[in-house]
């Protein structure tokens, strides 16, 4: 979940790699460093604890090469002596590195017995030090550091500094890399979203390839020797600039940013629904090949994803379930199964791991994304852009509303030519799709006048309960989740009707209790119970919290949608936002968190 950056350039190395870095830190914000060397030699080395921001420059950077990270830490405490960059005994080189090296312990224990010094508490530390004895006899830095990979278990990106010759080398196994060219140098990065303000187009490092980086540009290397230059790809437009707004902190804005991404979705997709046109250019099968939906997540992606297969079995009567990515080990998979595998990121390592032991025959796998240039997008058998957009505070708002939007359309394109799905469903669910982006405008409007009061009433509680009926259930699970990680205050979500068998403990005299609506009566006995018991009960609803409940009335049942109440999302993220600021939380960095989980 770290960060990596690098780049060769005439001068302004360093600059360049913390401004890349600064783009990073989502990623992990427990430690950083640079490390750089100037066109004369001379060597700049620099780590803190106090993030990417406290990392100085000089104004005129002489420097030429330059590597640095933003840690996320795995392995050691957050300390300076175990922030990246990592140097060998010699001070000459200095890698950075993002994964988890399985056999750490048992080659820190041969370094250490031949005579090396290794400094910090981390796992990444004995792969400069292999690469230091690689060089020994290695021809180059590049074949050095695939000598130093090949000692290696487990997931690694890796970028090395010779501050000798100033060259920079990288490779990946596992975890994400990429490198690009512009005019002001070469890059490598985690992300291409690092470098996006820079280049136009990128090139993936494929696993156990080599770059080099030198005054010459990028040279590529395979299995040890000179290697054909992949084939470039555009840097998607949407990665270019966050985008701005009233709040000082990203997360306040990409809340306020939903109405305007519901209605890009629906724009652009929503016309391609009819007659299975959006499903056909996916390239996928018919929906009738299927027997079975699975949904394939971790955390918010895994909500969005319950929501979209709501709308198979609801609606097309498809048998669906969804996996915990890092829990299926065990998991049966059986024929003409569809598995729609959600990652926000495209690299979540237990996503990734799930897609490899899935089996060859009998399974087709749409990847639903917010970067259709992943290596969860380029593993699948088709993928759809969630069309979020760059999203840079760690907890998902936007693209958790994205990826249930982009889902539905895609559902509803592969069920609209289904016999399973009568015309006139169909088009009350097409109906609800095109209201969903007023429906988020209402509530994000509403429940502003409403979020401060709530503040204020449940500052000290020690503990939340949300509830939900049928397709309540997912946005419960996600309003929880957003409150346990921008508050650090203990929550819980539940079907309303579980409440009796066993979380009713946990209501006592004011006890805040948030009951997603989504317009089952059967919640009127669910409050019923919680309010004889002393809780606070506030009914979330997109419009508003309901004192009577409005139900729907039989002839307009069929507006209600499949993928249950999206809006009232907002007001939850808005709460869990709101009472993080007043306890004095950064909201846009929650502790022990990262934004890309690559690592398990």
């Amino acid at each position: 979940m770290c960060g990596i950056a690098a780049s060769v350039g005439r001068h302004g190395a360093a600059s360049r790699v913390k401004a890349a870095l600064e783009r990073l830190e989502y990623r992990g914000y427990d430690s950083a460093g640079i490390a750089a060397r100037s066109a004369d030699g001379g060597v700049a080395y620099a780590r803190t604890v106090g993030g990417v921001a406290s990392l100085g420059t000089a104004p005129d950077d002489p420097t030429t090469a330059a590597i640095g990270h933003t840690r996320w830490a795995t392995h050691g405490g957050v300390t300076e002596r175990n922030a990246h960059p990592l140097r060998d005994c010699t001070g000459r080189l200095f890698i950075a590195h993002n994964g988890i090296i399985e056999n750490a312990d048992i080659l820190r224990t041969e370094l250490v017995a031949a005579g090396h010094r290794l400094t910090s508490d981390v796992d990444s530390e004995v792969i400069v030090h292999l690469l230091e004895d690689a060089l020994i006899t290695a021809v180059s830095l590049a074949a050095a550091l695939f000598a130093a990979a090949e000692r290696l278990r487990g997931s690694w990106a890796v970028v090395a500094l010779d501050t000798l010759t100033g060259e920079i080398a990288a490779t990946a196994h596992g975890s994400p890399l990429i490198a690009a060219e512009a005019a002001d140098g070469v890059y490598v990065a985690s992300d291409v979203g690092a470098v996006a303000d820079r280049v136009t187009e990128f090139r993936v490092i494929d696993d156990d390839d080599v770059v080099v980086l030198d005054s010459a540009g990028i040279r590529w290397w395979g299995a040890g020797q000179s290697a054909p230059t992949p084939a470039a790809r555009t840097v998607p437009r949407s990665h270019r600039s966050p985008v701005a707004g009233r709040h000082s902190d990203h997360m306040g804005n990409e809340i306020d940013e939903q109405p305007a991404v519901a209605r890009s979705i629906v724009d652009s997709l929503a016309p391609r629904i009819a007659e299975g046109a959006l499903w056909n250019d996916l390239a996928l099968p018919p929906i009738e090949t299927f027997e079975r939906v699975v949904i394939l997540g971790c955390g918010t992606s895994l909500h969005a994803g319950r929501a979209v297969g709501g709308v198979f079995s609801k609606l097309g009567r498809l048998p669906s379930r969804a996996l915990v990515a890092s829990e299926c080990a065990d998991a049966v998979w059986e024929p003409r199964t569809l598995v729609i595998a959600l990652s926000q990121s495209g690299e979540t390592a237990d996503v990734l791991r799930a897609f490899e032991a899935l089996p060859r025959t009998g399974i087709t796998v749409l990847a639903l994304t917010n970067n259709p240039m992943s290596t969860l997008a380029r593993r699948a058998d088709a993928v759809i852009d969630c069309l979020a957009g760059p999203e840079i505070g760690v907890a998902a708002t936007k693209t958790f509303l994205a990826q249930v939007l982009t889902g539905v359309c895609v559902a509803l394109s592969g069920l609209s030519t289904s016999p399973r799905l009568a015309p006139r469903v169909f088009a009350a669910q097409q109906r609800a799709l095109h209201h969903a982006p007023a429906a988020i405008e209402r509530a994000l409007r509403v429940w502003g006048d409403i979020v401060p009061g709530l503040t204020n009433r449940f500052a000290e509680a020690p503990g939340f309960l949300f509830l939900g009926r049928g397709g309540g259930v997912v946005y419960a699970a996600e309003g929880a989740l957003k409150l346990k990680e921008l508050t650090y205050r203990w929550a819980e979500h539940q079907p309303a009707g579980e409440l009796k068998h066993g979380p009713l403990a946990l209501v006592g005299q004011g006890t805040p209790v948030f009951v997603v609506d989504d317009g089952d009566p059967r919640l009127d006995v669910s409050i019923a119970e919680v309010e004889a018991r002393g809780g606070h009960v506030v009914r979330v609803s997109g419009p508003g919290p309901q004192t009577s409940p409005s139900r729907p009335s039989t002839s307009d049942a069929l507006l209600l949608p499949a993928w249950g109440p999206l809006d009232a999302v907002v007001p939850l993220q808005m709460f869990a936002r709101a009472l993080a600021l007043h306890l004095g939380h950064n909201v846009d960095r929650p502790r022990n968190l990262a934004k890309s989980v690559t690592v398990q």
